[in-house]
């Protein structure tokens, strides 16, 4: 019979290669193909997450929904995504990261296309409970996949640049899928996304990698001589890595990191759920131009990861905490010129968005991994950000409910025509942004693991 856990399962250490130069190449190539892969294909799938984000004001202009049902539409995603990244995390650490994201992604594409099929409130809440514990395959398969392939010395570079995938996928998300909406109506913004990530899927299954020792190449640590203090053990020690997992419960750095991400995740899908919402309602911009703006942003996004890797890396000897407080400090006066600023001014807004994009994807590559695993026993990466993924994403869910529920109690018609007032949402958004630059700094003087 079929096993499912043996399918997914990390595939067995092989005799080493001897050839060095054989070696070299494999590594090289294949370095490549995984970061290539993890980068892209962790981008497309924000495609299959935000697409609820895009549709909200036609399904509420349509009658279809209110403001604060698609608030539990959007919280059962965050609820079920922030406990399935947490137990993911653990399983992705012993799993053929090939295989493991692939599956989930294909799931994930499958629901889209669900939901732009059939309508049906409990139905839909269902199912985007159901996508976001699929969708939770993602984020950690990617970091257990990196931790493989690439080095302490090097992680903050490479996580860097895999984290534009943040940005990418949100900014293809709040433009195409939004020209999607507005030629087609709502229903293409599921149906568009469903049918291009299966090819992603594919795309995935072929490119990805197994662990190193599964094709007879050294670890990546033994291949670039970067083992540390402390040499890691063996990568296929399953019983010794599920005790050194559950270290990370004892560890006080890791419960603040958890409640600093949680705030940030607030603020962060706050704008991803609402923004063009607001922009739309508060701002007067047309759902082109809000996703636009958004897409703008987000391309910030990708220079902001970017260079809070090299930053950190280069310039602070890899601590994180010193470029975070800079980072948050730009973002929260960044959210300040978005919600305070004047009307009417397109290219203040847009440059508003740009400087929040940017200064909010540093935040988002520290507190939502970068520094987890930094501080976390480097064989269990994928546990240490399945931990981190609980409170980002519980803290995302308590905002789509919360949001949600403020943006319909200052809601009012008249003469047939809807009216919102933004004034308590704004302050909720920026007051987390505040709590998480304030815990996130609390964690100066944290080391990171050797």
């Amino acid at each position: 019979m079929f096993n499912p856990l043996k399918f997914f399962k990390s595939g067995p250490d092989v005799p080493l290669i001897e050839n060095q130069d054989v070696i070299n190449r494999m590594y090289k190539r294949k370095r490549i193909s995984v970061m290539t892969a993890i980068t892209l294909g962790y981008g497309f799938t924000y495609t299959c997450r935000l697409a609820l984000s895009v549709v909200k004001k036609p399904i509420i202009d349509g009658g279809l929904l209110t403001a604060n049902q698609l608030g539990i539409i959007g919280s059962a995603f965050f609820y079920t995504y922030a406990f399935g990244r947490f137990t993911n995390g653990f399983l992705a650490d012993h799993a053929n990261i090939k295989r493991f994201f692939s599956f989930g992604l294909l799931i994930s594409a499958l629901i889209n296309l669900a939901m732009g099929s059939f309508f049906m409130f409990g139905f839909w809440v269902a199912l985007w409970g159901l996508n976001g514990w699929f969708q939770g395959f993602g984020s950690v398969s990617s970091v257990v996949s990196m931790s493989h392939w690439f080095s302490n010395s090097e992680r903050g570079r490479y996580y860097g640049i895999w984290s534009t995938a943040h940005s990418m996928g949100e900014g293809l998300t709040f433009v195409g899928t939004a020209g999607l909406v507005s030629i087609w109506g709502w229903k293409a913004g599921f149906l568009g996304p469903g049918f291009f990530c299966i090819l992603v899927a594919i795309g995935l299954f072929l490119a990805l990698q197994d662990r190193p020792r599964t094709m007879g190449l050294p670890t990546v640590a033994e291949w670039r001589n970067d083992h540390g203090v402390r040499k890691q053990r063996s990568e296929s020690n399953d019983s010794s890595t599920i005790k050194v997992q559950f270290q990370i419960f004892r560890m006080p750095a890791m419960w603040v990191l958890g409640l600093a991400c949680a705030a940030m995740s607030a603020t962060r899908y706050a704008i991803n759920s609402w923004g063009i919402l607001y922009l739309q309602e508060a701002k007067g911009y047309s759902l082109m131009e809000a996703g636009g703006i958004l897409g703008l942003n987000t391309i910030a996004g990708i220079a902001g990861c970017a260079a809070y890797g090299f930053i950190s890396d280069k310039l602070f000897n890899a601590k994180r905490p010193p470029v975070t407080l800079i980072y948050g400090l730009v973002e929260v006066l960044a959210l300040a010129v978005i919600f305070f600023g004047p009307s009417g001014n397109p290219l203040l807004m847009t440059a508003a968005f740009a400087v929040y994009g940017f200064s909010l994807s540093g935040i988002l590559a520290s507190l939502g991994g970068l520094f987890a695993i930094d501080i976390a026993p480097k064989r269990v990466s994928g546990a240490a950000m399945g931990f981190i993924g609980v409170f980002s994403y519980l803290g995302a869910a308590f905002q789509e409910r919360i949001s949600g529920f403020l943006i319909q109690k200052g809601t009012t018609i008249i003469d047939g025509i809807r009216y919102y007032n933004f004034d308590a949402p704004v302050l909720f958004w920026i007051g987390t942004s505040t709590v998480s630059l304030i815990l996130a700094t609390s964690l100066w003087r944290v080391k990171a693991a050797e």
